[in-house]
This record gives C-alpha cells, sequence and structure tokens, in this order.
C-alpha cells in the first residue's frame, strides 16, 4: 500500500511549483465522544470487507474494487512513513492534540498558517476563518463511472456568520442539531430547519425549555451533554507551543531512497517529478494564496 506517499509526494510538488508553502497538521487523540463514530466507521469497514470478498468469489471485480476502496485504512507505519515524506521534501509537520481541524484553525488565528485545506465543514466550527474546500492536484472526482470537476470552495467564517446573522456558538449549536462527529444530531432536523430553530429561539436550551417538537416528538436533550459538545469545539484542545513553520531545503536522496529504494516507485516518475523542484528557484518560493483568493472571490 503506496497510495498515501503517492498522494503526498505528488501533491507537495504541485503546492511548491505554485509557490504555496504547506504545512500538514496530524490529528491528535480524538474525544471519548467521538468514539462512537469511530467505532461506526469501522463496522461500514468490516461489511464492506464481507461484500469485496463475497465480491471477489464471484468474481465480479468490478464490485470487488469498489468495496476495497471502502476497507482501506491508516496504520502507524503509513502514518510514520508519511511523515518521514513530509519531512524529507522540507515541509513542516504540526502534531495535534486532538483534532487536526481545531490545530489548524489555531494556526491561521495565530497568523502561522494563511486557510485550512479541508473537506470538513467541522472546520468553522473550530473557529477556522478561512476554509479552502477541494483544495488538490486533480479536482476530478469519479462518480458513477463519471468524472464531475469539483470546483474549489473559499469559505470565511465571519461572511457565514455575518449572512446568517448568527455567532458562531449558535452556528456550533445548528451543527449539534443537524449532526456531527461527537453527537448524532435530531431526526428530522437538517440545515434549513436547525437555522429556523436557532434563530426564533436563540439556543438548544431554549428549545427544551420551550419544549419546542420536531413531528410529534418533542426535543428533549441532556443539556450537560450538549455543552461537553459545544466545549469541544468553542474551547478546543489544541498545542500552543509548537514550533513556529519552517520550510527546509528538499532531502533529494531521502525522498529517492524512500520512494524509489524501499517502496519500488519507478525511478522515472519520480526522478521526473524532482526535476521539476531543481529547476526551480527556491528564493522566489512564496506564500501566495492570499493573492489568488483576492483575484478569484
Amino acid at each position: 500500500m503506496t497510495s498515501h506517499l503517492s498522494g503526498i509526494f505528488y501533491r507537495t510538488i504541485n503546492f511548491i511549483e505554485h509557490n504555496i508553502k504547506p504545512i500538514y497538521v496530524f490529528d491528535g487523540k480524538p474525544s471519548e465522544l467521538k468514539l462512537d463514530t469511530i467505532q461506526k466507521r469501522k463496522e461500514i469497514k468490516e461489511e464492506a470487507k464481507k461484500k469485496m470478498v463475497l465480491a471477489q468469489e464471484t468474481e465480479d471485480f468490478r464490485e470487488a474494487r469498489k468495496y476495497a476502496q471502502q476497507t482501506s485504512k491508516l496504520t502507524s507505519e503509513m502514518l510514520n512513513e508519511s511523515k518521514k515524506l513530509i519531512e524529507y521534501l522540507g515541509v513542516p509537520i504540526i502534531q495535534a492534540l486532538s483534532e487536526g481541524e481545531a490545530q489548524s484553525a489555531y494556526l491561521v488565528e495565530n497568523n502561522d498558517a494563511w486557510a485550512i485545506a479541508s473537506q470538513d465543514y467541522d472546520t468553522l466550527l473550530f473557529g477556522g476563518e478561512r476554509l479552502v474546500r477541494n483544495f488538490a492536484v486533480s479536482r476530478s472526482k469519479k462518480v458513477k463511472d463519471t468524472k464531475i470537476t469539483l470546483d474549489i470552495e473559499y469559505i470565511t467564517l465571519a461572511k457565514v456568520l455575518e449572512k446568517f446573522n448568527i455567532t458562531r456558538e449558535q452556528l456550533v449549536e445548528m451543527a449539534i442539531l443537524i449532526g456531527v462527529d461527537f453527537f448524532p444530531g435530531i431526526k428530522g432536523i437538517g440545515q434549513h430547519t436547525a437555522l429556523d430553530l436557532i434563530k426564533k429561539h436563540g439556543s438548544i436550551e431554549n428549545l427544551i425549555k420551550n419544549k419546542v417538537s420536531i413531528g410529534k416528538s418533542e426535543i428533549d436533550l441532556d443539556i450537560q451533554q450538549i455543552n461537553k459538545v459545544k466545549q469541544i469545539f468553542l474551547q478546543p484542545e489544541v498545542s500552543k507551543d509548537y514550533l513556529k513553520p519552517k520550510w527546509d531545503k528538499i532531502n533529494y536522496e531521502k525522498v529517492e531512497e524512500l520512494l524509489i529504494e524501499t517502496h519500488n516507485f519507478s525511478k522515472q516518475r519520480v526522478m521526473n517529478a524532482l526535476e521539476r523542484l531543481k529547476k526551480m528557484d527556491s528564493s522566489k518560493v512564496q506564500v501566495s494564496l492570499d493573492n489568488f483568493f483576492k483575484k478569484n472571490k
């Protein structure tokens, strides 16, 4: 399994070529409230594994490949190798204490990063001021044997709050009603209903006090549990004494050793990719995301 290395290698090269300085943030220990979500994901992978084996036995290799993709999981060895490759490429790594999105939001708040590249909207709940989605080397996604191109999404937290005339705390409460990794949400509540309820009643606590019903069921939640979930987003556990991000020179020899010698990557492809970096004047590599989004917002 080398797709993790391939993705990091070519994505990072593409970033550097476009004068973007990436910082990779790794998740830390998950909150206990997230364990249910992790268990559900594990069960989905186990079910996908059974379907994959069944498809293989019936020689339906197309289905087998589909389910095989759903069974993939990161191991500690894969994580360690990923960190090695990132280090050899001269790119800084920040290890989060818990949620990576929370740590990334703090980096932006602390002016050590400009924006957070993530697919997870939870980034906004953690206070991430600038979120960039679909930010990849290739933005094409295969859906039912067709390829669709995903446009880059640029979202600023301040504009979201201004548009809907709510506070960040109210945005977090909306998300809790809909469902987050730490709380399953309430059946029958989607984004529009959640917004209407929060704008009308102000908070989840008021929904409970006013005995508001969804369908035929009254909203009856444990406010202490709700407050614990809110605490994860509003006062997240982050590392504040991390080393300031610093970009070093690329260790070409180590990159070649890891990819070509250890993992049998195509020597020609790796050398061609590295040659692109060697031709660049490293003194001209500067953060350009700010200017890019000013022009394209």
